[in-house]
């Protein structure tokens, strides 16, 4: 894969739910070097943005293509994990209670939810897992229920699923939900780690906090449009979340973290 081609290349996209469209024309193009999140509202189109990337929706026919993902244009997603892991709530929620956390991490290697009877795991697939859950600090989960795992447990095994391929490109979908404060501290930390070690980071969410210092680009939707691209210092700045929220906002920064807060 050439690494100047685009992690993700949206061109003109029109995307309809139902009777609703959700986007109308929509562009964006992330490269495979920037880490980048992509923030807004309910309601903005983040949950569309992250199917359509996952080929769980796709946009009005066109003759000439779209979506592009690392240069293609169709095919099952799961098809490209050695390249991009996706680490989404709607694929924590498809686990059996029943399977064990190692099982979890493996199935990253067959691009399936679970492993299956017809899936044959050699030893260095095993020795692989046993890294990552390691690396994780999950090691003790391995041969836990997932049903019995609290969200943060769970959603490390997921990430452990993504990790299992070593894949240079990340798209994470609201990572900290349901969290309490040590296991969202852990797991931003973490998300850090990825960056620095080189990876791309790409942030689908509405929680400020969530967004690392290592991110460098922050993308603003609002009802299905780009509202707001750019350098995350010049896009994150109280007078444009109150515009965009509809509320007043202001922003605390603390060592290249933001939160936001009510303003006066």
């Amino acid at each position: 894969m050439d690494a100047l081609t685009p992690l993700i290349e949206i061109k003109n996209a029109t995307v309809k739910r139902g009777e609703t469209t959700v986007f109308n024309n929509l562009s964006l193009e992330l490269s495979q070097h920037e880490s980048v999140a992509i923030l807004g509202p309910n309601g903005a189109g983040k949950t569309t943005l992250l199917k359509l990337l996952t080929r769980d929706l796709y946009p009005l026919w066109r003759e000439e293509p779209v979506v592009r993902i690392l240069g293609q244009t169709g095919g099952d997603i799961w098809s490209l994990r050695t390249q991009l892991g996706i680490i989404s709530n709607d694929l924590q929620e498809q686990y059996s209670p029943e399977v064990v956390g190692e099982q979890v991490v493996l199935s990253g290697f067959f691009g399936s939810v679970g492993v299956w009877g017809h899936q044959t795991v050699s030893r260095d697939q095993r020795l692989a897992a046993k890294q990552i859950l390691d690396e994780l600090q999950i090691g003790e989960l391995a041969n836990r229920r997932y049903g019995d795992l609290s969200s943060g447990q769970q959603r490390r095994l997921i990430l452990g699923r993504a990790l299992i391929n070593q894949p240079s490109n990340l798209i994470l979908d609201e990572p900290t939900t349901g969290l309490d404060l040590s296991a969202t501290f852990a797991y931003l930390h973490t998300m850090r780690e990825l960056i620095r070690s080189g990876r791309t980071l790409v942030l689908v969410t509405h929680h400020i906090h969530e967004i690392p210092p290592e991110v460098s680009r922050v993308v603003l939707l609002s009802k299905g449009q780009v509202w707001a691209d750019g350098p995350k210092e010049s896009i994150l700045t109280g007078e444009r979340l109150s515009t965009l929220y509809g509320v007043n906002v202001a922003l605390v920064e603390s060592s290249g973290w933001y939160q936001a807060v009510p303003a006066d």
